[in-house]
């Protein structure tokens, strides 16, 4: 982030979901709200971002509706009960956007692709995506950023072993952190 990035009433936070708010499942899929563990500090850290930011937005590639190993019925009710756990810390997202399709699927929406960047700037046309900040904690979700024009900050868990710095515009090591980067220097 540079140092004439500021936030604006046009600012928006997209997140990736998997590795950024919950824990990832390696080797498999989310398929329940047991399953589903927030990372630490998530909740104290949305709750922190949510005084800086206009719009917070999940986006999140779940191929595993696509592969039939959940339903949409029952992906949306785990979302709704983690956006409540989200509320109840203080915390706010305003909407989830999710890809259901196959990686094998060359879908639009699929990130690396910007379908859901297009989608929340239909649904809330006033955000500006050169205003705006990309969270993730892989590859795709940097490139996703990148070519909506937005800052990236890459969550780095350990596990991506291909790190392209030109994709990254800084690095932390838990969403806590680059909330607490921004509260720190008033952005």
């Amino acid at each position: 982030m540079t140092s004439e990035f500021v936030l604006k009433p046009t600012s928006a936070l997209f997140l990736d979901r998997d590795g950024v708010i919950n824990e990832r499942k390696i080797g498999g899929y989310i398929l329940s709200y047991s399953e589903f563990q927030f990372k630490d500090g998530v909740k104290q850290a949305l709750k922190m971002l949510a005084r800086h930011f206009s719009y917070i937005f999940i986006v999140t590639n779940q191929q595993c509706i696509g592969k039939k190993l959940i339903t949409e019925e029952d992906f949306e009710a785990l979302t709704d009960l983690m956006v409540k756990d989200i509320e109840a810390g203080g915390g706010r997202i305003d909407k989830v956007y999710h890809c259901p399709d196959l990686k094998t699927q060359s879908s639009p929406n699929r990130k690396p692709n910007v379908g859901m960047a297009f989608m929340a700037a239909r649904d809330f046309p006033q955000i500006v995506f050169s205003h705006s900040v990309m969270v993730g904690d892989t590859m795709p979700d940097m490139i996703f950023g990148k070519r909506c024009g937005m800052t990236t900050i890459f969550i780095d868990n350990g596990t991506e072993t291909d790190v392209d710095s030109q994709m990254t515009d800084m690095t932390f090591k838990t969403l806590l952190q680059f909330a607490e980067y921004i509260e720190n220097n008033n952005l």
